[in-house]
């Protein structure tokens, strides 16, 4: 090859390197308009398409096509096309902008007019860049610098910037004019020495010791001296920062003499309210010491008042169902059913005595699962029906479409609701006592509920509606001779009300009826209850006839009449029954014989039910028998000691023969489930 040939080669070579290796996108133009070269970061810059051929096939081309595609990226075009043209009109501009694209990025643009060696006009080169990032960078630090500015100019607090090495005053903020009375020509260049702006020397001299040890933001309170030579107390902070280059320090004031003020004004009186404070502390711990004592005077004689009474309850209550199993003649039938009236009048005394006071000392925990309205209106309505019988009423019950997936606490709202229909059938005469349940309100996760009792009875005059929710108070006090009732009800039904998130209240008209009512808020679960088919209820006695005689129950009672009955009432169902006076002996026993379910009075002498069911969980005999507590203590926290110990249920006395049945039942139903699981191959006993 010739020399000739290779060093244009060479120089064809070292063109495309310099050209493709570029950072900017590079576009060469003849004066005829045609590309006499372009490299692969132009397309690049440009975000246009790059031919898929060879780049030098566009060469000669007409520059038409990318100038196109170019206007198609550019934010404002006509304003381009324009400078272009003007620029190859006159190939002796100068051509150095910034592009703005629709993109939101930025090109920066320089071109410069092609000359041959005798200054002959060839055509133009075009560089083109992406700046974007400068572009930002700058706007960036300008919103910061104004933000600054605005800041620095608009706060309220006095700020200064002084140098490290003398305290010149380098800048200062319109506020610190104003609380200083210098304007910015004095201040600036001076220092705060020079000024006397320390009103104390010590000040200073404490400061500057600060500022050596510590180099970090440091908050200083002193007195500053104004121009005028008033004196006011200053709060202010200092940090390190640097100004124009050079170390400073960013100092932020603010005035705090009417503090200061407030603060020794406040220091005046402190050693006076020290001591009427020191004496009414005194006060007002005898008073809390007292109140206490009074709280656990009642809680403890409320305790022992519900077992002293229920104790000698039980054994009504159970020797009148052991007298009319005997066979009794029907004048004998009756009276023990005045009897039982009595006793179960008595016990709904207690227990609303008990709720009311469970309610006010805080003690009531409210249940969360799954609910069915509709089998809480069939209970109350079942517990009024005899009753409502009795005087020839019409009972019926009407309720909304409901969320399928309610959660809440169905013995409070059982309780509550029957308070007012209890109060609606004894109040009315003749007529009927409907029950209603209403959506109010639904939500995502909760309902808001309206339960309703309406009658047809005597009615409440206006004058005594605001005191009908009162503890022990009626409408009429006389009604008390003809109803009886305690006034408790519809207290209890309204703090239950309260409770869940509701309220409750009342509307009548004398001689036509009222309607009681209250509101609950429940919560949603996740999943709607499960449909449960219709089912005859099977009695409890009769299925422990049939299924479970033979049983080894062992009764553990105190009380030698309440244990008398309590045997003879398990024994008519076949189950084999064996007695304890207290808690030594039934550990005694269950240490000598296996046993299928203990039932457990918990306030024993010699050794309480609580303590023997711990020593009986430590025994071979005693890991897994069911235990069941029976007390006359009706408390929350009573029942939670007894789950606490090992026991596995819990029954109040007086407990009625059905449901004393019923739990001995699902007891050893549940023992005997348990134990079949265990005995099949590859499992083990729990």
């Amino acid at each position: 090859m010739p020399l000739e040939t290779q060093s244009d080669s060479f120089r064809a070579t070292l063109q495309n390197a310099i050209l493709n290796e570029a950072p900017d996108g590079i576009l060469v133009v003849t004066r005829e308009n045609t590309v006499a070269s372009v490299n692969e970061r132009f397309f690049t810059v440009w975000d246009i398409p790059c031919p898929a051929s060879p780049l030098e096939a566009l060469i000669g081309s007409s520059d038409t096509p990318i100038l196109e595609a170019v206007l198609t990226r550019v934010r404002d075009a006509d304003p381009f096309l324009d400078r272009i043209r003007t620029l190859y009109a006159d190939p002796g501009l100068k051509d150095d902008c910034n592009i703005p694209l629709k993109d939101g990025r930025t090109l920066h643009r320089h071109s410069a007019a092609l000359r041959s060696d005798d200054g002959h006009y060839m055509g133009r080169v075009w560089f083109f860049r992406d700046i974007s990032d400068i572009v930002r960078s700058q706007q960036a630090r300008e919103d910061s610098e104004t933000r600054y500015a605005t800041a620095f100019e608009t706060t309220l607090d006095a700020i200064a910037i002084t140098s490290v090495q003398d305290g010149v005053y380098l800048d200062v903020n319109q506020a610190f004019l104003d609380m200083s009375g210098y304007t910015r020509q004095e201040l600036i260049g001076h220092s705060s020495l020079e000024l006397s702006i320390w009103a104390d020397p010590q000040d200073r001299q404490n400061f500057s010791q600060k500022l050596r040890e510590k180099n970090a933001r440091i908050n200083f309170e002193a007195r500053f001296c104004k121009k005028s030579g008033e004196i006011f107390w200053g709060m202010f902070s200092v940090s390190p920062m640097s100004f124009n280059g050079q170390p400073c320090l960013l100092s932020i004031t603010r005035d705090v003499t009417e503090a200061k003020a407030a603060q020794d004004e406040l220091a005046s009186h402190r050693d006076r309210l020290e001591q009427l404070v020191a004496e009414r502390t005194a006060e007002l711990s005898r008073a809390k010491e007292a109140a206490e004592a009074a709280s656990i005077a009642k809680t403890a004689f409320l305790a022992n008042m519900s077992h002293e009474i229920r104790t000698p309850l039980n054994a009504i209550t159970g020797m009148a169902h052991l007298i009319r199993r005997g066979g009794i003649t029907s004048r004998q039938s009756g009276q023990l059913d005045k009897l039982e009236n009595a006793g179960q009048h008595l016990l709904g005394i207690i227990n609303a005595i008990l709720e009311l006071s469970k309610i006010e000392a805080g003690k009531l925990v409210l249940a969360e699962t799954p609910l069915r309205i509709g089998q809480v209106l069939d209970t109350v309505l079942s517990m009024v029906l005899a009753a409502a019988q009795a005087k020839h009423l019409t009972l019926s019950s009407v309720t909304d479409e409901l969320p399928p997936n309610l959660l809440g606490d169905p013995t409070a709202l059982q309780q509550a609701l029957l308070n007012y229909a209890a109060n609606a059938v004894k109040f009315t005469e003749a007529g009927n006592v409907i029950l209603r349940v209403r959506l109010q309100t639904e939500e995502n996760d909760a309902a808001l509920l309206r339960f309703e009792v309406e009658d047809s009875g005597i009615g409440i005059p206006a004058e005594a509606m605001p005191r009908l929710f009162t503890a022990f108070e009626q409408a009429d006090n006389t009604l008390t001779r003809k109803y009886g009732g305690t006034g408790l009800g519809l207290a209890i039904t309204r703090k239950l009300a309260e409770r869940m998130g509701g309220a409750a209240g009342a509307s009548s008209t004398p001689g036509q009826g009222s309607t009681f009512w209250f509101t609950a808020r429940l919560k949603k679960g996740r999943q709607p209850l499960p449909i449960i088919p219709d089912s005859p209820p099977i009695n409890p006695e009769i299925r422990l006839t049939q299924e479970f005689t033979g049983r080894r129950i062992l009764l553990v009672e105190d009380e030698p009449i309440n244990r008398e009955i309590a045997e003879n009432i398990l024994a008519e169902t076949g189950l084999s029954v064996e007695t304890a006076d207290d808690g030594e002996q039934a550990v005694a026993l269950v240490r000598l014989n296996p046993y299928d379910l203990i039932l457990m009075d918990v306030q024993m002498p010699t050794l309480d039910g609580l303590a023997a069911t711990r020593l009986i969980r430590a025994l071979p005999n005693g890991r897994q028998v069911p235990v069941i507590a029976m007390t006359a203590n009706a408390y929350a926290e009573d029942r939670a000691r007894c789950l606490a110990v090992g026991m596995d249920d819990f029954l109040t006395k007086p407990a009625s023969p059905e449901l004393l049945f019923a739990t001995v039942l699902k007891w050893l139903e549940k023992a005997d489930s348990e134990r079949r699981a265990a005995s099949k191959p590859g499992c083990e006993s729990r």
